[in-house]
């Protein structure tokens, strides 16, 4: 195997970024002065005289396509041969301007964390007692007192000092800069570094709300303080916490959709659904399809592969939790008052709003309750380049640590666990259809993918699908080459044999899976992605029969015009192996 070392030199071209004005008056050593605007390069001498772009990319890719494309790469995760190329943590010396998702120009924000050349490895501390996160609401007085005056130091520091790295606006920012363009990955100049859509995306939420909850309870000098967590998968919690829309509160935030304030139950989704009873339905199914039915391999839930060099995937190569409620959340909080539904509804500006840390604590909740779910899927990844991969934060002591994917996997040896609160969505199976669809009359209307594909979903779509073996064979639906507008919220739904021309329910046999994109910084002009929806339980659900046909109904919920479809088909579900 070819060397990958290379030796890198930063060239600085003419770097000129932009200094808020807040941090015009500080020292030297805390301004961003070296830091880029996609106009530093670097310059690497590999082993064979390839460009970086490259280096270490070539063999793998070529491996890849010639073991069966997207599922092929999925079950080489664990493969030894395979190239040492984990995600390295950014150079905050090197951070630029983070960018509009619609044009490309640069925000009128600075979210480049503050720079320090004294960066070590972080140790987790030995864990004598676990802190237990509290469903928000449930949250009692004590607690909440707490986090209120936690959080109103916290946003203190804004004024007392902006360059403080555990400040309200410095920790809002971490969110902004690993997720809109703000820093490039390391070897890769010009190729944004991304921890949305793909494996990095639990992890490293997990980090970040590890050292969020640990700076709060150090700014109020309590160890066991612990961050609430947003409980939307429960009906009880499928509301926005009282505890955030106290507008004399320090965790009120103005910048939400103010038709989705208490009492109004949040809509997973985002099919703008009137009726209460029937949302609290759909997202209970909504649940248990992302947790439970959609999933194949481990990576259906975890997130696709991605390696240094590797360019961000679209949103259909995130997990189905990250494109499934954890995106209906952001959608239904984020402001439409605002030109990108600020704070929730776009990356750059989440971290703005308190209740983003409690939403993603419940996603984090998810993980650790994905991994405990009795199924055939593999709950855990071994591939190096998942658990070497690694990024930089500020810890509650201001020091610049660094730390890998491998030491959050288990959420207990960081120190937490979350309260036990029921989660009905497990036993929330489709009711099995009494009468099997007759394929002879679903397939009026329909064409054969070869008619319709490539296909711009501006209506509800229906097409005659091959199946690879007739009856109830464990098969796999592909979606391939959707290629959407990454700047606006795009959502669709997609049912199986469904005799429902429009049909809004999702808590029906039939419902195979949705996508669902925010609006998101890529350097193309597309966001490209592939999602994949496990047939298995469906087709015992719909009583599939000896059919060797398809009827796959696609639904267009938000944006369907700004929406290709390159082409879709069946495959077999290929093995279980993490």
């Amino acid at each position: 195997m070819a060397s990958l070392q290379s030796s890198c030199t930063v060239l600085s071209g003419n770097p000129n970024p932009r200094i808020s004005p807040s941090l015009s008056a500080k020292p030297s050593h805390l301004l961003p002065s070296a830091r880029r605007s996609h106009r530093f390069k670097v310059s690497c001498s590999g082993g064979a005289d390839k460009k970086p772009s490259e280096e270490g990319r070539l063999d793998r890719r070529n491996m890849l396509l010639g073991l069966g494309g997207l599922y092929g790469a999925s079950n080489l995760i664990t493969d030894p041969t395979a190239l040492a190329n984990p995600i390295q943590p950014p150079a905050f010396n090197t951070c630029g301007a983070a960018h509009d998702v619609r044009t490309g120009d640069p925000l009128d924000v600075n979210c480049c964390p503050p720079v320090s050349d004294n960066i070590i490895d972080y140790k987790l501390p030995k864990v004598r007692k676990l802190r237990v996160r509290p469903a928000a609401h449930k949250l009692d007085k004590i607690n909440l007192a707490k986090y209120e005056e936690a959080i109103r130091r916290m946003r203190e520091l804004d004024k007392t000092d902006p360059t403080d790295p555990r400040g309200f606006t410095q920790q809002a920012n971490i969110h902004c800069a690993y997720c809109n363009g703000a820093h490039d990955q390391v070897g890769f100049p010009g190729l944004d570094l991304q921890v949305h859509n793909s494996w990095l995306f639990f992890p490293f939420h997990r980090w970040y709300l590890y050292f969020y909850e640990r700076i709060l309870g150090s700014l109020i000098n309590d160890p066991t303080f612990a961050l609430p967590f947003w409980n939307w998968d429960n009906p009880k919690g499928m509301q926005l916490p009282r505890i955030f829309d106290n507008e004399r509160s320090p965790l009120y935030d103005a910048n939400r959709n103010q038709d989705h304030r208490p009492p109004d139950i949040v809509d997973l989704s985002l099919n703008n659904v009137t009726d209460d009873i029937q949302k609290v339905v759909n997202n209970l199914s909504i649940m248990y399809n992302e947790m439970v039915r959609s999933i194949s391999v481990t990576t259906d839930f975890m997130g696709q592969p991605y390696r240094a060099g590797d360019q961000p995937g679209g949103f259909g190569s995130g997990g189905t939790s990250e494109r499934g409620s954890h995106t209906g959340v952001h959608a239904w909080v984020g402001d439409p008052r605002n030109k990108y539904s600020e704070d929730m509804g776009n990356f750059y500006s989440a971290g703005r709003d308190t209740a983003f840390y409690s939403h993603h604590g419940n996603v984090d909740r998810m993980w650790s309750i994905w991994t405990t779910l009795k199924t055939d899927v593999p709950k855990t990844i071994t591939d190096p380049d998942y658990l070497n991969a690694s990024f930089l934060f500020y810890d509650e002591n201001k020091q610049l640590v660094r730390v890998k994917v491998a030491d959050c996997v288990d959420h207990r040896k960081m120190g937490y666990e979350y309260e036990k609160i029921d989660t009905p969505w497990l036993n929330y199976k489709p009711q099995k259809k009494a009468v099997a669809a007759k394929i002879e009359d679903l397939t009026k209307g329909a064409k054969s993918a070869e008619k319709l594909f490539p296909l711009t979903l501006k209506k509800t779509t229906r097409v005659l699908v091959k199946k690879t073996a007739i009856g109830k064979v464990d098969e796999v639906l592909v979606l391939e080459n959707i290629e959407t507008d990454p700047t606006k919220l795009i959502k669709f739904d997609v049912f199986v044999n469904d005799e429902d021309d429009e049909p809004k329910e999702l808590d029906k046999a039939e419902y195979a899976g949705s996508f669902a994109q925010l609006p998101h910084r890529v350097h193309a002009d597309k966001s490209r992605s592939t999602i994949n929806l496990s047939l298995k339980e469906l087709y015992e659900d719909i009583d599939i029969g000896d059919d060797d046909t398809l009827v796959v109904t696609i639904i267009p919920r938000a944006n369907g015009q700004d929406v290709t479809i390159g082409g879709i088909k069946i495959i077999p579900t290929p093995p279980k192996a993490a």
